[in-house]
């Protein structure tokens, strides 16, 4: 097959931003609230996407690995972040703990995933590293988000039944072994489910792409298995560092659990407030 693609216009890409439309249509047909979020979230994804791109043509040209590797440590730090902030609780050092787990596991399964099965020389070529460290990246971070959001969760709604566990001597583990259990399931829930309809239902961003670039659908297909498995595997490994480091935070080497060290985030009107009444009191 002959390697070919139509490139998309300006107005083109104009065209298509009109198909926001109906979110914001039905957002505000049903008063859902969504209106400014959904503009916000579109002017940010063309503003960062259309950045992301002429940095792109840049990196691409270059045959250094250092900016190679600045780039992937910008978007893995991005990652840590986004994968911490939504969740809905927070304690000392989670964000740490979030860039943590998130480099640890997508540099690793990349790594690996470049070297030792793509095999790309020189390693760091951008063409593929990039791509591929992005791709695993969007899927940890939010393996990550839903397996500390339960993992946090649990510790709240399940603080009776732990404190009954710890009491009769379990250690800290035991204790908390289920719960670590169900909130690894819960992180790779979502990419369990993706591979369960892939080909079937959906076809996944990385095949569509090189199948709109004119690649052979077989050769699209063997690439888009090898970001599957590294997808999950990253995912598995992130989620699971993530929850192990939480579980240090909250249950300490007394085997007691140490609940009150959660907290919700302050909002914009809490800090707010809290200035207003500091100042009242002087």
């Amino acid at each position: 097959m002959k390697a070919s693609y139509l490139a998309i216009s300006n107005w083109q890409l104009g065209l298509a931003a009109l198909l926001i439309v109906i979110n914001l249509g039905l957002s505000l047909w049903l008063r859902l609230g969504l209106t400014k979020t959904l503009v916000i979230a579109g002017l940010r994804m063309v503003t960062q996407l259309l950045l992301l791109g002429f940095i792109l043509e840049y990196i691409f040209a270059l045959n250094t690995p250092l900016p190679i590797l600045a780039i992937g440590i910008v978007m893995a730090g991005f990652a840590g972040i986004a994968a911490v902030r939504r969740t809905r609780r927070r304690f000392i050092g989670i964000y740490w703990n979030g860039l943590l787990a998130v480099f640890a596991s997508s540099f690793v399964v990349t790594g690996v995933a470049l070297g030792g099965i793509i095999q790309v020389h020189p390693w760091y070529e951008a063409q593929y590293s990039i791509p591929l460290l992005g791709m695993v990246l969007g899927n940890t971070l939010t393996g990550i988000s839903l397996a500390l959001d339960r993992f946090m969760d649990g510790v709240i709604g399940e603080r009776e039944r732990i404190e009954a566990t710890l009491s009769l001597g379990a250690t800290r583990w035991e204790a908390a072994h289920d719960l670590v259990r169900d909130s690894l399931r819960t992180g790779m829930i979502p990419i369990i489910n993706s591979m369960m309809v892939m080909g079937i239902v959906s076809l996944p961003g990385m095949m569509t792409g090189q199948l709109l670039a004119g690649v052979a659908p077989a050769s699209a297909v063997r690439y888009q298995i090898v970001i599957v498995f590294m997808i999950a595997a990253a995912v598995a490994l992130g989620a699971l560092g993530m929850i192990l480091l939480a579980y240090r935070q909250l249950f300490n080497s007394r085997h007691q659990l140490r609940n009150e060290r959660l907290h919700e985030p302050l909002t914009l009107g809490d800090l707010i407030h809290r200035r207003v009444g500091s100042r009242g009191r002087k």
